[in-house]
């Protein structure tokens, strides 16, 4: 550990509070990573966990936007937003609503672009409903009976012109989709049919006009009973654009029938300043704590970092007198983590020794469908086999979520003659930036772009080790014949800070991925990812 980097925690320790506000708001200063005192859970990732009664944001890094919660007895599970990945919808399991832990992905099938899905419970069984930008656009079911599944294969309901739907059970037990825009929708009593038209029962509360904001777009709507009331969250504001668009609102009302009460106090929670730690809060949650407090769960990009998406953040809600809920705390400084429940081990290893028969969770395919028919593991290796005739740009990568500034990845390759294989950190086909290697030369990929061949180091053929390293969005690649030899260092570095959503649209984040493109197969091993400081 450096000297400097053991002088800020050590200045954390005496005074977290003012420490970490100090570094978010210094003037004219962007927050950098030695603002970023996390404890190092596997690999030396990141984790919210400080280990003395306190959590820092996040409490889930990395890409997992859109979180629905749900409390089962003791339990918590949540899953968020998986897009065009697939398997996707991973879900977590957490029992103090800090440490969570992978359980199983509930979705194993390409069906579209999968936007905030809802996770909920109704009569002993598991529901999850996700909207999908498809061709149809529409509103997905599908159901468990235990929360690893096995999950149900997709029913359509038939809204193409929603999204953000969120289950509820009135007091007469009628099940209910609250919708994206203010409307609703009544489901059968299985919950896999509509039984009744869309109806518009809220208009949600306006921003001043003078305000910096994306759009309007009224989504995720959120419910809740509490003290006789219906409460009624919602996101406004756009979920990326400028840093201070995304924001999160209430309403109440006696039934669910309305009518809707604006919350006095709207917007709950936004981001005021792009100095603040974290942009663009929105999609909130409530939740009660183990001990019967009350959180809220949302997401936010984490300030200079959009590359990394929206990650999950989590901050502590109180009722007034009145009714009301609030969120107040400053959710860029170490707070107090909820009380009781118990940690779980948290997070998920992303080295790789491919042993046994199948490939693990966090490893998904980044665009394109039916993909997973490429992938064998088998003898310690991932077999890869080869397609489209490029790169990245036409052969689906497979990659994974990550949530540090700071990181590398090493893994030994060799692959058949026609194909060219290696690795990128993959926004979309469009957008990708890294390097590949053919029985000829190395290929510099950037820009999403397949831009020139280079010599490869002498005595590299078609067996060799790549190693990517991506220091605060500065990409550096290496590569050697063997272990037995010196990295060679890429002869050109990129800068990858505008590979995000406000660049590229597409809702996703930069992720580290393999590729292999051309006739025949590419074998991965030995792969080995760790943070860095």
């Amino acid at each position: 550990m450096s000297v400097l980097r053991r002088e800020l925690l050590a200045l954390l320790a005496a005074s977290p509070t003012a420490w970490a506000a100090d570094c978010a708001d210094a003037p004219g200063q962007p927050y950098l990573p030695p603002c970023q005192p996390w404890p190092q859970g596997i690999e030396g990732q990141r984790k919210a966990d400080m280990g003395d009664g306190r959590y820092l944001n996040p409490v889930l890094a990395g890409d997992r936007p859109d979180p629905s919660v749900l409390k089962d007895g003791d339990d918590y599970y949540l899953t968020h937003s998986s897009f065009e990945a697939v398997p996707g919808l991973l879900i977590w399991h957490s029992r103090d609503l800090v440490n969570w832990r992978p359980v199983a992905n509930a979705l194993h099938e390409a069906v579209g672009s999968v936007w905030a899905p809802d996770l909920c419970k109704h009569g002993g069984r598991y529901y999850l409903y996700l909207p999908v930008k498809a061709t149809p656009n529409d509103i997905l079911v599908i159901w468990a009976d235990r929360i690893e599944g096995p999950w149900s294969k997709p029913v359509a309901l038939g809204l193409p012109k929603h999204i953000d739907p969120t289950h509820v059970a009135g007091e007469d037990g009628q099940r209910w989709l609250f919708l994206s825009g203010g409307d609703r929708v009544r489901l059968s009593a299985d919950g896999l049919k509509l039984a009744g038209p869309i109806e518009h029962i809220y208009d949600p509360w306006r921003y001043p006009d003078d305000w910096d904001v994306e759009s309007f777009s009224p989504e995720g709507p959120k419910m809740l009973r509490h003290g006789g009331w219906w409460h009624m969250l919602l996101a406004v504001g756009g979920t990326a654009g400028p840093p201070t668009g995304h924001m999160v609102i209430a309403a109440r009302s006696r039934t669910l029938d309305g009518p809707w009460e604006q919350a006095p106090h709207n917007p709950l929670m936004r981001t005021k300043s792009p100095r603040e730690r974290w942009w663009s809060r929105g999609h909130g949650s409530l939740v009660q704590g183990p001990r019967g407090d009350w959180w809220m769960l949302y997401h936010g990009y984490e300030n200079s970092f959009h590359t990394l998406g929206r990650q999950t953040l989590l901050a502590p809600a109180r009722f007034s007198a009145d009714g009301w809920f609030h969120v107040d705390a400053d959710d860029g400084a170490p707070l107090p983590k909820p009380q009781g429940g118990e940690a779980v081990p948290h997070g998920l290893a992303l080295s790789d020794d491919f042993a046994g028969g199948t490939l693990k969770a966090h490893w998904q395919f980044l665009s394109g469908s039916g993909q997973m028919r490429r992938v064998r593991v088998a003898g310690g290796k991932l077999h890869l086999a080869a397609t489209g005739a490029k790169g990245p740009g036409d052969s689906p990568p497979l990659g994974f979520i990550q949530g540090d500034p700071a990181f590398e990845l090493s893994f030994d390759l060799d692959f058949d003659e026609g194909v060219q294989a290696g690795v990128v950190m993959f926004y979309s086909p469009r957008l990708y930036a890294g390097m590949g290697a053919n029985a000829k030369s190395l290929q510099l990929h950037r820009y999403g772009q397949d831009i020139r061949a280079v010599p490869k180091p002498d005595g590299m053929a078609r067996s060799m080790q790549l190693r990517l390293r991506c220091v605060r969005h500065v990409l550096t690649l290496y590569s050697r014949a063997d272990a037995s030899l010196p990295w060679s260092k890429f002869a050109v570095q990129m800068d990858v800070t505008g590979y995000h959503h406000n660049t590229a649209g597409g809702f996703a984040s930069l992720r580290p991925a393999v590729y292999a493109a051309g006739r025949g197969e590419a074998r991965f091993s030995n792969l080995r990812y760790r943070a860095l400081d």
